[in-house]
């Protein structure tokens, strides 16, 4: 039996379309997990909301779940918060109750208010300060529509009655029975209301966008006092010492503390994330510069591009089209074809993110023949992944990053046959830890870091361990002929109509 190294930290991941709690030990081992899926909604075409009870409800499960079974063979030091990004709650101060459902990260509600601030001109003003575009995809939009459309909601956020927060300040609030009204640097950074160079809540921001500042929670470090749990929750009180958006987290759980350092995350999205050091870094190819974390006031940026659909495109193999019974089997269908024998998927089922940022794009399937069936439907959807990586990649280097390798992480990293075309069409070595929950090991890591647990970030280094690197393999002309349908679809799918 493996002996673990305490103190453990207990981990919540709160994702898109499942809750989990991993207990670490001190070298990075899982010691235990639990997860739950919950329920998608969907009320209007380009709308996508989570009902946050849903979401408190696996949260609480499955950490008790975790925390029970840990504590049987040692003591949890410190809990680690890190969460789906963007996704938008109000609630009542007073009995913490959420006014709407969560808007989710994908929700393209509010992209007609984007598109007329961009026509009065102002999203040069909020890239400026926030690093960020003018897109749906982040909460500001969100929760000024929350305002607007509850009945009495703007009056009474004005009044204080109301919290706003992204999905880590609920949980916590709700963690610490509503003692604490927090979230840390890398989700306040998400929002379009945090200054990411002043690094404080930007007044103009919030005006442009309408959205109070009585509403706004407390911003901390990344590794930071967050508060206590309600000691009813796990029969004593716990710190929350760590908190982090789920790209942030998963930079850090890589070890991604030098500048240039690279990694790529494979879940519902698709997200790419560069450490740029000490400064941002003004992207000229729709980029977004973020915030990667905040240690002792200390602030590291970061170049993202964020692709809205990977994993969400084998879960629509299953769910919608029916053609697969677990994510597993594609593997197997794709390589069971020599090519893709051009059949390109974009999957564009809520737009286009980064480098094309195209909200009102949709899903495409082009090259399709009487013999497609399964497979090459299988191997478009992984394919598609992976072009739309190239694509960020591409940006990057345009950027001035030159990457020599590229540290992936998330649930669909554990299919080698994606991971090999992966490094064959990018042309670096792919690495893969053996540690695929990254997201989770980056919030135990914050929270170790606070707790003591880690003495500084190249003790938390020397824990990383990897369990495959894929070499490129493909020939020059097969990779640069597959890139060149991929375009080809990709411009079609741009196209005005």
């Amino acid at each position: 039996m493996t002996e673990f190294e305490s103190p453990f930290i207990l981990a919540i991941d709160q994702g898109t379309t499942s809750s989990r709690a991993i207990v670490f030990d001190r070298a990075g081992r899982i010691i235990v997990s639990a997860q739950q899926e919950f329920p998608q909604h969907y009320p209007a075409e380009g709308q996508v909301e989570h009902d946050p009870e849903d979401i408190w409800r696996t949260t609480l499960d499955t950490a008790r779940e975790a925390f029970a079974k840990a504590e049987e063979i040692g003591e949890i030091a410190a809990i680690g918060v890190t969460n789906q990004r963007e996704t938008t709650l109000i609630w009542d101060r007073a009995d913490g109750k959420p006014i709407y459902n969560a808007i989710v990260w994908q929700d393209r509600r509010t992209a007609d208010r984007c598109a007329a601030l961009k026509s009065e001109g102002q999203e040069a003003h909020v890239t400026a300060r926030t690093g960020l575009l003018l897109d749906p995809y982040f909460s500001a939009t969100k929760a000024a529509w929350i305002l607007d459309e509850v009945d009495g909601a703007r009056a009474r956020a004005e009044q204080g009655d109301l919290a706003f927060g992204t999905v880590d300040s609920f949980v916590i609030w709700r963690l610490t029975g509503g003692n604490a009204h927090v979230t840390d640097v890398t989700n306040a950074s998400r929002t379009s209301l945090y200054n990411i160079h002043d690094n404080e809540w930007d007044d103009a921001l919030l005006t442009m966008f309408n959205v109070p500042s009585a509403v706004l929670p407390e911003v901390r470090d990344s590794a930071a006092d967050f508060g206590t749990t309600d000691p009813e929750l796990f029969g004593r009180p716990v710190p929350i010492y760590g908190v982090a958006g789920d790209q942030q987290a998963a930079a850090f759980g890589q070890a991604c503390f030098e500048k240039g350092d690279i990694k790529s995350t494979y879940g519902t999205g698709c997200f790419v994330l560069v450490n740029t050091g000490g400064m941002p870094v003004a992207s000229g190819n729709k980029l977004l510069s973020t915030i990667a974390w905040r240690l002792n006031g200390e602030t590291t940026y970061a170049l993202e591009g964020s692709i809205f659909v990977a994993g969400a495109a084998v879960q629509w193999l299953r769910d919608e089209l029916g053609i697969i019974k677990d994510a597993a089997e594609t593997a197997a269908l794709a390589e069971s074809l020599d090519s893709n024998n051009g059949v390109y998927l974009v999957p564009a089922f809520t737009g286009l993110g980064a480098p094309h940022w195209a909200p009102e794009a949709r899903g495409a399937i082009y090259g399709l023949t009487r013999g497609a069936g399964r497979a090459a439907l299988a191997r478009a959807a992984l394919e598609s992944v992976v072009y739309q990586t190239a694509d960020l990649m591409t940006a990057i280097a345009a950027d001035g990053v030159s990457a020599q390798s590229l540290r992936v992480d998330g649930g669909m990293v554990a299919n080698d046959w994606v991971m090999q075309f992966l490094a064959d069409i990018l042309d670096i070595s792919v690495e893969r830890p053996k540690v695929l929950e990254t997201t989770a090991l980056g919030a135990a890591a914050l929270a170790g870091l606070q707790a003591g647990v880690y003495q500084d970030l190249s003790d938390i280094a020397d824990h990383r361990q990897l369990d495959a690197r894929f070499q490129p393999a493909m020939a020059p002309e097969t990779r640069n002929a597959a890139l060149s349908g991929w375009k080809k679809a990709l411009a079609r799918t741009l196209a005005p109509a």
